[in-house]
């Protein structure tokens, strides 16, 4: 009855870590390394410090990174278009607390990262508060 127990309980333990709820799987978008630590205290990141404002990083990820404060805490995401094949046109603008994808004009919200009607949601990055700094991260 206890080995039952035991697997039943590594089972859980097996469903219940993964991955934090990030589901990345895109095939438009290949996994790169993402490593970008934000220091709020400087000039160049204090707009963060208020809600539906962002960063960009253009050097990280596939066509840079946004980081965006929802009031609630900090998202991330690539600003490459999550439903469209790499192209001249795949890297996406920012229009307020959207980004826009130039090749097909579809919007997608900071806040969730979703298109309503579209198959992918923006790729997700990780993002770590540690006092005054956040990393931003995969």
């Amino acid at each position: 009855m206890k080995k039952i127990a035991i697997i039943f309980l590594f089972i859980g333990l097996a469903i219940g870590c993964e991955s934090e709820g990030f589901n990345n799987r895109n095939p438009y978008i290949p996994n790169v390394q993402v490593n970008w630590m934000i220091d709020l205290s400087l000039p160049l990141y204090s707009n963060l410090s208020f809600v539906s404002n962002h960063a960009t990083n253009f050097s990280q990820g596939v066509r840079g990174v946004v980081i965006f404060n929802t009031g609630s805490g900090f998202v991330a995401f690539e600003m490459a278009c999550p439903n469209q094949e790499l192209s001249s046109c795949s890297t996406m603008t920012i229009d307020g607390i959207n980004v826009v994808c130039p090749c097909d004009e579809a919007e997608y919200s900071l806040f969730s990262g979703q298109s309503p009607g579209k198959q992918y949601p923006l790729k997700q990055y990780r993002v770590e508060v540690n006092g005054n700094s956040l990393l931003v991260y995969n």
